[in-house]
């Protein structure tokens, strides 16, 4: 099956999807969106409001600085694929709590999986953490992770993890925001030497 139907079909169990509790104060689920044959794929946390009104990953502060960041580097947001560990706004932006987590992630499995990515980046230390754990790897926090590039295997493929901090981050630090800056200047130039490029949508 495309790639594309492949998405299609987890989007449209998390739209209607009623697993955990966060069902109840959802506006709009959050599936991810992208390029399905990119070979990058963004991972963050969770939904928060404006993702929540609109149904789309990133749209709120924190999703115009991906922006500004994808654009330093030579891409789009159409150019890569964005989703979140969880696919629900948890209230009042709360951290995920572990059973969210555990119900939630078999979606972000299938599109991984359905993606096969050369490349995952992982945005702060929720989406990090998991990853981690898949690719057995250990995790002592994002301070200490960021910046790194991984060879490892996520789900039984061989992929390259970039562990980063979180867009919202920057918000708040200039020390994280010139951190996240330097970690995507780091990411552009390794994939312009491994020749990843823009992929066009089939």
């Amino acid at each position: 099956m495309p790639k594309k139907e492949l998405l299609g079909a987890v989007a449209a169990e998390v739209v209607v999807c009623v697993k955990c509790q966060l069902w109840k104060t959802r506006k709009n689920a959050v599936p991810g969106e992208g390029n399905p044959e990119s070979q990058i794929m963004f991972i963050g946390e969770a939904p928060g409001y404006w993702e929540d009104v609109k149904g789309e990953p990133f749209v709120g502060d924190a999703g115009k600085f991906l922006d500004t960041l994808l654009a330093e580097i030579g891409f789009t947001r159409n150019d890569v694929f964005i989703c979140n560990v969880l696919k629900c706004r948890p209230p009042k932006n709360r951290e995920p709590m572990l059973d969210e987590i555990q119900t939630c992630t078999p979606f972000l499995n299938r599109q991984i999986k359905a993606i096969q990515p050369k490349f995952v980046v992982t945005l702060g230390n929720y989406s990090t953490s998991y990853i981690f754990s898949k690719a057995n790897l250990h995790f002592s926090g994002i301070t200490q992770a960021h910046g790194k590039f991984h060879e490892t295997s996520v789900l039984g493929m061989p992929v390259t993890v970039f562990p980063t901090f979180h867009p919202a981050a920057a918000l708040y630090s200039a020390k994280y925001k010139k951190e996240l800056i330097n970690d995507f200047q780091l990411l552009g130039r390794e994939l312009a030497k491994r020749g990843i490029v823009k992929r066009s949508v089939s």
